[in-house]
């Protein structure tokens, strides 16, 4: 008899599901209030003007209009929302 236990799948399958991060949005896309832009962990992007931040860091657009994204440097990346012309 054997005195280990064989490698048995009751102890292996544990896998977390996908979290789907990423760019969503890309810079000149027409964008409808709501639309998620960039889902993320943490502060990679910030939010600019007229872009809302969730509780789990996600940005979302806040207006109807046209995706900007500004390196400001030392201050970080910033994703806005310009109001398109009605």
């Amino acid at each position: 008899m054997a005195h280990k236990k064989g490698g048995g799948s009751s102890r292996n399958g544990r896998d977390s599901n996908p979290q789907k991060l990423g760019v969503k949005i890309y810079g000149g896309q027409l964008v409808n209030a709501g639309t998620i832009i960039v889902r993320l962990r943490g502060t990679k992007h910030q939010a600019g003007e007229n872009v809302g931040q969730g509780k789990d860091d996600t940005l979302f657009a806040l207006v109807t209009g046209h995706v900007k994204f500004q390196d400001k440097g030392r201050r970080g990346r910033f994703i806005s929302v310009i109001p398109a012309a009605v």
